[in-house]
């Protein structure tokens, strides 16, 4: 994963089942998970997708790591050059699930389909 056009029209494709507004926000905030290790985590990672009863899960994972153990629900850093993506994803998904080990980091983001 390190084309971030590729990583939008993989996830609008298994987005299908949600409706529009919930469909768009779900590629942002796997648009943002993927950046994140392309910028931060000295990617590429691998980006997986699928359907379990009641919600659409992606889970991306790649190099880095996340020092905070809640790192999805810490506010903002004041930082100009970023900080905000991880709580953006938090704020858009119904579940974001962060895991670091010496591999890298995963991070999986839950959406209801209605």
């Amino acid at each position: 994963m390190d084309d971030l056009a590729a990583v939008r029209r993989h996830t609008r494709h298994h987005a299908a089942g949600l409706d529009e507004d919930r469909a768009r926000d779900l590629i942002t905030a796997v648009t943002e998970l993927a950046t994140n290790i392309l910028v931060h985590g000295g990617g590429p990672g691998t980006l997986r997708t699928w359907h379990e009863p009641g919600p659409l899960i992606c889970e991306v994972s790649g190099p880095g790591h996340i020092t905070g153990p809640l790192a999805v629900r810490h506010p903002p850093s004041a930082s100009p050059h970023g900080g905000h993506g991880l709580r953006l994803v938090s704020q858009l998904c119904d579940l974001t699930q962060q895991r670091t080990s010496p591999a890298g980091t995963t991070t999986r983001v839950h959406m209801r389909i209605s």
